[in-house]
């Protein structure tokens, strides 16, 4: 297979469910877990005589990712209705918008190594999502959970300006990392609160005509997005060199495989049978309210990385890091604020704080350590009243339960025995315990200086002063 002589065009239509609390056209509640069909009123379940009534909020939140991306604003709403039958599909159609979304053209920019590069956004626009099909609950039946049906979805189509599966992972990474820092999602991919549709085809290199595509649906994870679109490129490249055409279609991704496989044929808008919802009026949009929304925009990654490092100097790597997310980028600035060094505050976070969150598959909002917990063991370290090794024991100790780290300190006897007294008496222990490695130090074998230090430290669980240990050493060398 000849990979070089391919080039892969891609685009996606991320599905963003909208943090109202309340869905698209009701008042029913948007809870993620609850149990099935409690949040699914007469008007999500399409009964005769109901009529929809528009979210305000999910408007705003609309207009606020326009402006994040720089897009045009739609000077008016207009609804339309998506005709299609499926079980989750109470009302046999989907309110959703076609000639008049609410967001225009736009554009983000992801970095490529050193290379930045631009993406086109299409539009942006709003529609109600459906409910859940559930296949393996039941035997010989499928269950329908229509508490999703309903929900404010805002689809974010991009154009098809990326060229591989790792920049559709990046600008993927962007555009949630755009919803987040907005507050307008909370981008939960595992939850549904993101998912994603990739249309990939392929074409020779140098050729300007498109490729047939095939549309890649639901897929739920940064890393099934890469894994999804690699294959689909490999199948679609293995395809055309045995001189088959590529159909268009809508294919699942099978992660437990890692393969693709037809879904149904590839929908075209006119099999909709789009028409204007005849249940809404077009909606006028002010400039007043576009104006106010994007005065009082939050900070956005780009900003909120240079001002790091502007004004905290840190690394371009230490600044990605820690805006990552929303959450990371806040629980920083909260550790700053209790007047600890920047530097010091990244180690913790990056480095202690991260593995115990990695280890343990949560985040960090859903952990017992706080900021002021992340600058009381920096405080205690810089003052020397606990060693490193200690202030790491103190660290686990605080994700276990939380609590005070003063009371902490006392109760573990984690304070650093620096009484020159105390430590030599135990120095003089380990010596006469490694008399033959005392020689050698003192015949020139420095690197057995880390051991003395190291068995000090065992003895005392990592509460004597190494510099104490190590200015006494020194002391007893010289004799």
């Amino acid at each position: 297979m000849n990979t070089n002589s391919w080039e892969s065009v891609i685009g996606l239509e991320i599905h963003v469910q909208l943090a109202t609390f309340t869905k698209l056209f009701s008042s029913s509640p948007t809870v993620f877990g609850s149990e099935p069909n409690t949040q699914a009123s007469e008007i999500d379940l399409g009964l005769p005589g109901v009529l929809p009534v528009l979210n305000k909020e999910a408007i705003s939140f609309a207009i606020k990712f326009g402006c994040a991306i720089d897009a045009k604003i739609s000077n008016q709403v207009v609804f339309a209705r998506k005709n299609y039958f499926y079980p989750d599909l109470p009302k046999g159609y989907q309110i959703s918008q076609l000639d008049d979304p609410i967001v225009g053209e736009g554009k983000v920019k992801i970095l490529l190594g050193d290379e930045e590069k631009t993406i086109g956004i299409t539009r942006a626009h709003l529609e109600e999502d459906a409910g859940k099909s559930i296949h393996d609950l039941f035997n010989e039946s499928s269950a329908i959970d229509l508490n999703r049906a309903g929900t404010c979805l805002l689809e974010i189509v991009s154009e098809p300006d990326l060229r591989s599966a790792n920049e559709a992972v990046e600008y993927l990474k962007k555009i949630h990392k755009i919803i987040t820092f907005l507050g307008i999602s909370d981008g939960n991919m595992s939850q549904g609160s993101m998912r994603c549709d990739a249309n990939v085809s392929m074409r020779k290199f140098g050729d300007d005509k498109l490729g047939t595509r095939t549309e890649l649906k639901n897929i739920n994870s940064f890393k099934f997005v890469e894994k999804a679109i690699n294959y689909e490129i490999s199948r679609q490249i293995k395809e055309l060199e045995k001189g088959n055409s590529i159909k268009q279609e809508t294919r699942l991704y099978d992660s437990t495989k890692n393969t693709t496989r037809s879904m149904r044929s590839k929908e075209e808008a006119n099999d909709y049978r789009y028409f204007p919802e005849p249940d809404l009026i077009p909606i006028r949009i002010p400039k007043d309210l576009v104006n106010e929304i994007k005065q009082n925009l939050p900070e956005l990654p780009e900003a909120l990385k240079k001002r790091f490092i502007d004004s905290y100097n840190l690394s371009d790597e230490d600044a990605d890091l820690i805006i990552a997310n929303k959450e990371t980028a806040s629980f920083f600035e909260g550790v700053l604020s209790h007047n600890v060094s920047a530097k010091s505050a990244i180690n913790w976070i990056t480095g202690g704080l991260f593995a115990l969150m990695n280890k343990n598959d949560l985040s960090i909002l859903d952990s017992k350590i706080t900021p002021e917990h992340i600058a009381e063991i920096i405080k205690n370290t810089d003052n020397q009243k606990i060693s490193g090794p200690s202030a790491k024991k103190l660290l686990e100790l605080l994700w276990e339960s939380g609590g005070n780290v003063e009371k902490i300190i006392i109760k573990e006897g984690l304070e650093q025995i620096s009484n020159d007294n105390q430590v030599e008496k135990i120095l003089d222990e380990v010596i006469l315990e490694n008399q033959k490695q005392f020689s050698q130090l003192k015949e020139g074998k420095d690197r057995l200086q880390g051991f003395f230090v190291g068995q000090v430290m065992k003895k005392t669980s990592g509460s004597a002063s190494p510099q104490v240990v190590n200015k006494l050493l020194k002391e007893k060398l010289s004799k």
